[in-house]
Order: C-alpha cells, then sequence, then structure tokens
C-alpha cells in the first residue's frame, strides 16, 4: 500500500464479524422491520415501543439494549451498505467510472437487496413523518464523514481537505437522491432492484459530472 494511504490513516480491513456481533446485528435489523411493518400500518404516532417488542418477538429489555427510541429503532436499515461504499470509494480514483462503486457494492449487499422493499417503503415513510425523517437525514450525515474519510485515505490527503469535503458531500448527496426517486417511483409498484442500482448510477455520474 503506498505510503501516502498509510500516512492518511488507512484502517485494516477486517473479515467476517464475529457471531455474537452478527446475532446482536440479526436482532437490531428484525426490530427495525418490526418498526417499519407497524409504521406502515398505523403510522410512528400509532405504535408504541411495546408494539414493536412484541411484533418483533423480543423482549422490551431487549428492545432498549439494542435500541436509543422508536424512530432511531429503524437506523440499521439504513446504514447496511455504508461502511462496503467507503471501502470501494477507497478504490475509486477521480476520472475513473463512478458507477463501477456501485457495481462493488450492489454484489456484496445479499441481505440489502433481500430488505430492499423494506427500506423503500421506510425512505417513503421519512417523507411524511418527521421523526424518521431525522433518522434518515442523520445517517446519511453519518455517511458522508464515512465517505470523507475514505476518499483521504484514497488520496492522501487530510479528511478536512475541502476537496475530499466537496466529492463526499456530492457523493453522499447523489445517493440520497437516488434512493429517494426510485422510492417515490416505486410507490404504487413493484420494487425493483436492479432499478435502484441503475438510480444510484446515474445519480453518481451526474454528480461526478457536475454543472456542464
Amino acid at each position: 500500500m503506498p505510503s501516502d494511504r498509510r500516512a492518511a490513516g488507512t484502517a485494516p480491513r477486517t473479515g467476517r464479524p464475529p457471531l455474537s456481533e452478527r446475532r446482536r446485528a440479526v436482532t437490531r435489523n428484525e426490530i427495525a422491520r418490526a418498526a417499519v411493518r407497524l409504521f406502515s400500518e398505523r403510522g410512528v404516532a400509532g405504535t408504541s415501543v411495546e408494539d414493536i417488542a412484541v411484533e418483533a418477538g423480543v423482549s422490551l429489555r431487549t428492545f432498549w439494549r439494542y435500541s436509543s427510541g422508536k424512530e432511531s429503532c429503524v437506523r440499521p436499515l439504513l446504514t447496511t451498505g455504508t461502511g462496503l461504499m467507503a471501502r470501494a470509494l477507497e478504490d475509486w480514483r477521480p476520472g475513473d467510472d463512478v458507477s463501477g462503486i456501485v457495481d462493488e457494492v450492489w454484489h456484496a449487499t445479499d441481505e440489502a437487496v433481500t430488505d430492499l422493499p423494506t427500506v423503500l417503503a421506510l425512505v417513503r415513510l421519512a417523507q411524511r413523518e418527521p421523526g424518521l425523517r431525522a433518522v434518515w437525514l442523520q445517517a446519511h450525515d453519518d455517511a458522508e464523514a464515512a465517505f470523507a474519510g475514505a476518499l483521504a485515505r484514497a488520496t492522501g490527503r487530510p479528511v478536512d481537505d475541502l476537496r475530499v469535503g466537496v466529492r463526499a458531500a456530492m457523493i453522499n448527496s447523489a445517493l440520497r437522491a437516488a434512493v429517494e426517486y426510485h422510492a417515490r417511483r416505486t410507490a404504487d409498484s413493484d420494487d425493483d432492484a436492479e432499478g435502484l442500482a441503475d438510480a444510484m448510477r446515474e445519480a453518481l455520474r451526474t454528480a461526478v459530472g457536475g454543472l456542464a
């Protein structure tokens, strides 16, 4: 690995998470899916933490162990691909076809594709439920920081470099716009995983192409 990337603080890539960590992730995702089902049926105001725990098949104690609140419990569904996207960005260079980032992430996220209908339902809910909107935007705010770190490691620039920050913001905003667009487009039709991938590729190409 080049010395400039080491200087930027590249963290070693790890293998598969330990079993206990995977089990925790499974529980968090089950709680998140249960919450989305109930929010879709009853709305956020009409759903309690107790309702979500029952729907997920966990105790209230378990719910609070894995979640900090009714709306925030959906966050795991919104962050599945952030780490994979950040790792893909470490290998991307300006001038490369940015759509390759989507291809690399897409082929590594079988679980995310399985959860896609639930995620898109959640994104649609976030357009009219302020609490969920806040969680959605916070997830992207955190993703932007992760993307900036990846781009800094890739280029050897400081993470607070303006060019790093602008590129991270462009990529992050493009991905958010693509997901929201696809969620709206599929509101009354079958969810189309490849259609989302196409929207993400087009959004990233548009962002990288600038205002020309």
